[in-house]
């Protein structure tokens, strides 16, 4: 059996209307420091995000999340926070806030490859079939 090495996670989760506490699960944020793995896959259901709020602002959304995937990359145009190192990078993203988009407590657990942890955590909690 291949050695398996620890990582965490945290799950993105849209609230539109944060006065209702209503979420759907949007990403997830994977950091495996061993390996030196930071990823972030999306998977914004936009029928689900409406179905909590008929007005929300479909694109406004998914930009707030790609702008996760691309501090995650370490993007030079993602601002200061995007040229931290890869630890500081996760904690920031994962951080508590209670705006429209808002992520769950730091989970952990064991994989082979970060990648596929991502992949196997995106078909459990974002109900995606495939990641890019």
């Amino acid at each position: 059996m291949p050695d398996q090495s620890s990582y965490d996670y945290a799950v993105l989760r849209l609230v539109p209307r944060v006065e209702r506490e209503e979420f759907i699960n949007a990403g997830v944020i994977v950091y495996c420091r061993q390996l030196r793995f930071l990823g972030v896959f999306i998977h914004m259901d936009a029928a689900r995000l409406q179905a909590l709020w008929p007005e929300a602002d479909v694109e406004e959304f998914r930009t707030r999340l790609e702008a996760f995937q691309r501090i995650a990359a370490g993007d030079p145009e993602a601002g200061p926070i995007a040229q931290l190192t890869q630890s500081e990078r996760f904690y920031w993203l994962a951080a508590p806030r209670s705006t429209v988009i808002q992520v769950s407590p730091i989970h952990s657990g064991l994989c082979t490859s970060p990648k596929e942890g991502l992949e196997s955590l995106c078909h459990r909690l974002l109900a995606a079939t495939t990641i890019a």
